[in-house]
């Protein structure tokens, strides 16, 4: 396996930009490979299997390209379907689960966290199962939270009908007195505006992303597969579906228009 090839990242749809975005900072040399697969998006409201068949076909299209690592940027994915992809892939797969529920149980203060996801991660459990591996005591509820995927793809980041929804979803926690909020899901880092509107400065709130790039970049060193050397690397955008060049993710997130290669899973 070469230290040259690109790192391949898939999402259900562009949600999974934002971890891009961290992977992309904390590793500049390297070039990437970021499918969306927004045919078929959401994956949190579908079943296990169908995902699992959905993430299949996203690692083997990426594998072709070829690639020296796979990140899986889906809470979803990352819950049902990557233990399967790891038995599959020959090059080394990572989730974003795992560093979401360090980074969270190394946030707490007061040991009470509250997981926000898709309802296919919560029904999973992978959350628990993660923060469980961690062996910290801490306290963890998760909550599902469907409309907040679509609110992010139309771009309401900082709206008030998005804080409504927000509030309405928090309202039903049982307990109120958490102090750390893991954003499980990688669209709702796009919504941490509204997430402030919503709880202040008070409450801490984690992105996955950061802590799995970082996690990532030592991985690769460790495989002697990052790449030191070299000019700013360059990313490669696929989608399985049109999707506007300068849509309010894109614009969020790179500040300009990034070229969208549609391909066929």
């Amino acid at each position: 396996m070469k230290a040259g090839l690109p790192i391949g990242v898939f999402d259900s749809g562009l949600g999974g930009l934002t971890v891009l975005d961290e992977l992309r900072r904390a590793l500049p040399r390297e070039d990437f490979v970021y499918l969306g697969d927004v045919a078929r998006l959401p994956y949190g409201s579908k079943s296990g299997e169908v995902v699992q068949k959905y993430a299949q076909r996203c690692i083997d299209y990426l594998l072709r390209q070829p690639v020296k690592a796979v990140v899986v940027a889906c809470n979803t994915a990352t819950a049902v379907a990557l233990e399967m992809l790891r038995a599959l892939s020959p090059v080394p797969v990572y989730g974003v689960i795992g560093a979401g529920a360090r980074a969270g149980a190394d946030a707490t203060r007061n040991g009470k966290v509250l997981v926000l996801a898709t309802e296919s991660t919560v029904k999973s459990e992978a959350y628990l199962r993660a923060f469980h591996r961690i062996g910290k005591a801490v306290q963890v509820e998760q909550m599902a939270c469907p409309l907040l995927v679509p609110l992010a793809e139309s771009g309401w980041f900082d709206h008030p009908v998005t804080r409504e929804v927000i509030r309405t979803y928090l309202t039903q926690a049982s307990d109120t007195d958490y102090d750390t909020v893991v954003l499980g899901c990688t669209h709702y880092p796009l919504l941490v505006p509204s997430f402030r509107g919503f709880f202040g400065n008070e409450v801490r709130l984690v992105h996955s992303g950061e802590a799995l790039a970082s996690e990532v970049k030592e991985e690769l060193k460790k495989l002697s597969l990052l790449r030191e050397e070299g000019t700013r690397g360059k990313i490669l955008f696929h989608t399985t579906d049109k999707v506007s060049s300068h849509g309010p993710i894109v614009r969020s997130l790179f500040g300009h228009t990034v070229e969208f290669d549609l391909v066929d899973l």
